[in-house]
């Protein structure tokens, strides 16, 4: 007997005993996750998460600096 919960290699609509629905999860995916898209211009500038991250972090460093010294 086979393992129900084994992936088969190919699925069929019928396989499926509730109605598929797209975009099901996706508000719920839009409202927790921390994923940002870039605009294409942007990513040719960074080449990757480590990039984005630095290039952020000093954007920070230097909007802190620059805000205390108009205090």
């Amino acid at each position: 007997m086979k393992n129900k919960d084994e992936l088969r290699k190919k699925y069929k609509r019928s396989d499926f005993t509730q109605p598929m629905v797209r975009g099901k999860y996706a508000g719920r995916l839009e409202k927790s996750s921390n994923v940002v898209v870039l605009q294409p211009e942007v990513a040719k500038a960074f080449p990757n998460e480590e990039a984005v991250n630095n290039a952020l972090s000093r954007l920070i460093e230097v909007a802190r600096e620059t805000a205390s010294n108009y205090e």
